[in-house]
């Protein structure tokens, strides 16, 4: 039975799964055995007057805590209160804004939704606004649970007693996040796996990496041969302080004032390298 409710789903998931789409699957989608203590489980959930639907999750041992279950999600997502409880923080300063890298990508060792348990399962870390205004509103929800977990299930979707049934699967869902990342910046073209990229107008051909803190720069985990990047003399290891002028602390920040590039059109692209500063210009070059 269809339910008739308006499926509202995250501005920011609305970009991630339209390029989910384009892109295909990512990396080798190989069914094999997992080891995960993975059960079949039927779960209850909540549907609120926005269309999403709630569910109730413990996060390593911790909770149980009220997360969105959104199926266009690409990724986990966990709010900082979740994180600190959970201990997936490790020391690091309170995530705001940082919906993949090393700053704000964490693993959950233990994900429990009702009866189904995954392990060893990718997640994001930040207070997004939105769910911070849902919860506000319809509350109290932590986070969302997304693709690295549910896609290692069979799963249906019952909206008459408002339940999930999960079925125990094959398949291990790979980092698609990473993957797309990778294939916006150009660094990945076309693969013998099949795994084809829409690039964006403009590329620098380079794997953005780790975030950076107060102005300390994007980290550069690798530069395409003959790239951009690497005529303009980029090289892994430096941190992007600024492209265009614009600030480059973060992923976000990087696509941001790349959005800006046109092909062809040099720009100043400013770096830290070994905790000196060095000025340098980069020509994007045309993508579709």
């Amino acid at each position: 039975m269809k339910s008739r409710a308006p499926q509202i789903r995250l501005l920011i998931f609305f970009v991630l799964s339209a390029c989910l789409i384009a892109f295909g699957p990512f990396g080798k989608a190989e069914d094999q055995p997992l080891k995960d203590p993975l059960k079949e489980a039927i779960v209850p959930f909540k549907l609120l007057k926005t269309g999403h639907m709630t569910v109730e999750a413990k996060i390593n041992d911790k909770g149980p805590y009220t997360l969105i279950f959104d199926t266009g999600a690409p990724i986990n997502l966990l709010n900082n209160k979740v994180a600190k409880e959970a201990e997936l923080l490790k020391g690091k300063a309170p995530i705001f804004f940082a919906p993949y890298g090393s700053k704000g990508d964490v693993k959950i060792k233990k994900l429990e939704v009702g009866q189904g348990i995954a392990a060893d399962v990718q997640a994001a870390v930040m207070d997004h606004p939105t769910v911070s205004l849902i919860s506000k509103h319809l509350g109290p929800i932590e986070g969302i649970v997304g693709f690295p977990f549910f896609a290692r299930y069979k799963m249906t979707v019952d909206y008459r007693d408002q339940t999930l049934t999960l079925e125990p699967g094959t398949f291990q869902p790979p980092d698609v996040m990473k993957e797309m990342v990778k294939g916006l910046f150009g660094a990945e073209g076309n693969s013998k796996d099949g795994f084809k990229v829409v690039p964006s107008g403009a590329l620098l051909g380079l794997v953005p990496g780790e975030n950076g803190n107060d102005g300390s720069g994007l980290l550069v985990d690798a530069v395409k041969e003959g790239s951009p990047a690497a005529k303009a003399g980029v090289v892994v290891g430096d941190r992007l302080i600024s492209l265009n002028d614009r600030w480059t602390d973060s992923t976000t920040d990087l696509i941001l004032a790349s959005s800006y590039l046109k092909p062809g059109s040099p720009v100043p692209l400013e770096i830290s390298r070994a905790g000196k500063k060095m000025k340098l210009r980069v020509t994007p070059a045309g993508g579709f």
